[in-house]
């Protein structure tokens, strides 16, 4: 009877999953296979490196079968990235190829001695919680990937800049790749996101015009699916040992509030301003037609409304999926979730001599990544790794208090040692010129500002620290450590450093070049960033914890309140999608996930040309064209085939090298080409910045009415002419 259950359910899976991908293969039409294809590939990368994976995830039920498939892409990008940067091995498909299928090979060994020595691999007796996992990560994959159909171009905000740096990463064989806005100079700003993406496309043989968009939809059911996976555990090991009905439920439903939390709830400012405000100026027969809500404004609030010198920025997953931009934060996201994953699996873990456990190890090789990947990340990390290290030896040692403090010390110094080490080919190359030091704040958030968007996370993990801590009284500390459940302790780290994210922006900034109007905008755009991600699982955990507190009712209440008040800021999600993607339940607006498919509407005298250069140009020859300011529609180029020009985005390149003499004088001498009459100056200047392809289309004709076409004609050979555009190759 048994066993025909377990057919009858697996049948019942199989068909499932059967139906899913054929709602995959009717939505995304000709887009599917490479769906599959980034699906498939990361589903093998993940089952093989379930032996390494299972070492820092042993206390997990799952032993970390969704965070397996992040460790993977990271370990093997950064083994491939490695290689390439040192010129050992060249950046192409096979060196992609083979250096996976020799860490897959190295995993696979790996597992067959520890299932030798008796160590468990595999989650045996847990397939229907990997089969969910499963699901809600294909279902959230194909959903993002779907709405992302309905508005793919690559176009607007910073999207020239993202999908430059993957072009130019996928044409080229070297790394770090030379800057498409800054020839004869490799890039100079973190480009690790991006270089993840690219790996993983040359990796599956891929179209990247494809993957663009997929990596941001991959981001985001990743964003789902790994606080699902670490609050779902944490109440479980919360609830073991209480005599608690329906514990699997609850505790899947605390995951899927925190996977939503994360990555589809937006902040208070929508609920406020997008539905309490407009019922009242209803109701006072002032609402207008600008009054409708925009979603971008509850990234832009303080300093916007109303408008001062201190413009910020605090974005968050939601916005971020839907804007689009593949952006160093964004990407980085899995990545940090794994990171505070594999914290909480060392948390648990914490029995071996504190100086030889791997966990620690895998810390700072991620922390290292976040050096080229997000340098921010790299310094918030830090702190909230150090801190969980600190709680977690002093719950060890207890009563040794010179013991816990000890080995925290050597844990921070060998973390930070690996991240170094393992970003030290990126910092002997990388000029860190856009931070210009630390200042105290000059401008501070207005109060009633700060509650709208931080007062429901902060109340919520408020309350749980004084209920935590409340929980010591008449206990010395190593008591009460010693008896304190470890996803209690760890969400009170995960709580107190989210908050001291959120407050830092209103002490000190960090420096750079926007300090004028703006000083505080990257600070608070960086830091906040990750108190939303960490606020979000925290919520999530606590609300369910106080709303299961069945003979705590005050406690039970306030749970239920914040319950209804954070789920309303999920509605976030409907408002953005709708107005960036438009009706998603129409299936005729899904257009392709081609990011380049607006070059026939917006650029329509250019967009033969572009393609011509991308279907006929090997290497990284220098293509010149028009240089303009930062957003702009300048460097459509460069910025679609990847190919360098002399100078790109203005205030991009003057952040990213603080040399503003030598950018005025490249847009000088780019002027001069265009419109000298004097064919030896040109010429020099063509031979100065090896320029081997001359690039006349709308914004060089707009930018330079004294264009020179004539002569320019004469410098070479016409190579493309059609629709007004014109390529010429330097003889």
């Amino acid at each position: 009877m048994n066993t025909n259950k377990k057919y009858l359910q697996t049948i019942v899976k199989v068909l499932a999953f059967a139906a899913l991908l054929f709602a995959a293969w009717f939505l995304l039409g000709p887009d599917f296979s490479t769906f599959f294809i980034w699906w498939a590939v990361i589903a093998v990368l993940g089952y093989t490196f379930m032996p390494l994976t299972s070492i820092f995830f042993q206390k997990y039920e799952d032993r970390g079968w969704m965070f397996s498939k992040v460790i993977a892409l990271a370990v093997c990008g950064y083994v491939v990235w490695l290689f390439c940067v040192l010129k050992i091995l060249p950046f192409t498909t096979l060196t992609c190829m083979a250096v996976t299928v020799v860490c897959m090979a190295a995993n696979l060994w790996m597992g067959l001695w520890m299932r030798r020595q008796g160590m468990e691999v595999m989650p045996d007796g847990h397939e229907n919680l990997v089969y969910k996992e499963e699901l809600i990560f294909f279902i959230l994959f194909l959903l993002w990937t779907y709405m992302a159909g309905f508005h793919p171009a690559a176009y607007g905000t910073e999207k020239f800049m993202d999908f430059g740096f993957m072009q130019s990463m996928m044409k080229s064989t070297t790394l770090p790749a030379i800057d498409m806005w800054y020839a004869q100079e490799p890039m100079n700003y973190y480009y690790g996101g991006q270089y993840l993406a690219v790996f993983f496309t040359k990796l599956t043989t891929t179209s990247m015009e494809i993957t663009y968009n997929l990596m941001r939809t991959f981001v985001a059911a990743f964003a789902f699916v790994l606080p699902f996976v670490l609050v779902r555990q944490m109440l479980c090991d919360r609830m073991k040992g209480e005599e608690r009905k329906h514990g699997e439920v609850i505790a899947t439903l605390g995951g899927l509030l925190a996977g939503g939390a994360v990555s589809l709830s937006g902040n208070m400012h929508y609920v406020i301003y997008g539905k309490i405000l407009p019922v009242i100026q209803k109701l006072s027969g002032t609402q207008t037609e600008e009054s409708r809500y925009w979603f971008p404004n509850a990234t832009r609030y303080i300093g916007h409304d109303p408008e001062t010198l201190d413009r910020t920025i605090h974005e968050f997953p939601a916005y971020s999926f839907v804007l689009g931009d593949l952006h160093a934060h964004v990407i980085n996201v899995f990545l940090v979730l794994t990171v505070v994953g594999i914290l909480y699996g060392w948390l648990r873990k914490n029995e071996r001599e504190s100086w030889k456990q791997p966990a620690v190890v895998l810390c700072g090789l991620f922390l290292g990544i976040f050096q080229f990947s997000n340098t921010w990340d790299f310094a918030i990390y830090y702190v909230v790794i150090c801190g969980t290290l600190f709680f977690g030896n002093l719950k060890r040692y207890q009563d040794k208090l010179k013991e816990g403090l000890k080995w925290s010390v050597v844990q921070w110094m060998e973390v930070l040692a690996v991240a170094m080490l393992a970003a030290l080919p990126f910092n002997l190359t990388f000029n860190s010129s856009m931070a210009q030091g630390v200042a105290l704040c000059q401008n501070h958030s207005a109060f009633y500002q700060l509650c709208v968007l931080w007062a429901l996370p902060v109340l919520v993990c408020v309350a749980f620290l004084i209920c935590y801590f409340y929980g010591m009284r008449g206990q010395k500390i190593p008591e009460f450590l010693k008896t304190t459940a470890h996803a209690d302790l760890y969400t009170a780290i995960l709580s107190l450093c989210a908050i001291g994210l959120m407050v830092l922006p209103e002490i000190v900034y960090v420096r750079d070049i926007y300090e004028k109007t703006s000083a505080r905008s990257n600070t608070m755009f960086k830091l906040t960033y990750q108190a939303y991600i960490l606020f979000g699982i925290c919520m999530a955990y606590i609300l369910t914890r106080f709303v299961t507190a069945h003979k705590k009712k005050v406690q039970q209440a306030f749970g239920v309140v914040m319950t209804c008040v954070l789920l309303s800021t999920f509605g976030y999600l409907g408002n953005a999608a709708y107005s960036w993607f438009g009706n998603i339940f129409d299936r005729s607006g899904y257009q392709t996930l081609d990011a380049t498919l607006f070059l026939e509407n917006d650029f329509p005298q250019d967009a033969g040309a572009i393609r011509w250069l991308n279907a006929n140009i090997e290497g990284r020859p220098v293509v010149l064209e028009a240089n303009g300011d930062s957003y702009s529609d300048y460097e459509r180029v460069s910025a679609m085939t990847g190919l360098p020009t002399v100078m790109g985005w203005y205030v991009h390149e003057w952040l990213w090298r603080n040399d503003t003499a030598d950018l005025n004088a490249k847009a000088a001498d780019i002027e001069t080409i265009y419109t000298s009459t004097d064919e030896k100056e040109v010429e020099s200047l063509l031979e100065q910045y090896d320029i081997s392809y001359i690039f006349i289309g709308s914004c060089e004709w707009e930018k330079y009415p004294a264009l020179n076409e004539r002569m320019l004609r004469g410098m070479g050979q016409v190579v493309y002419e059609d629709e007004g555009a014109v390529i010429i190759k330097i003889d």
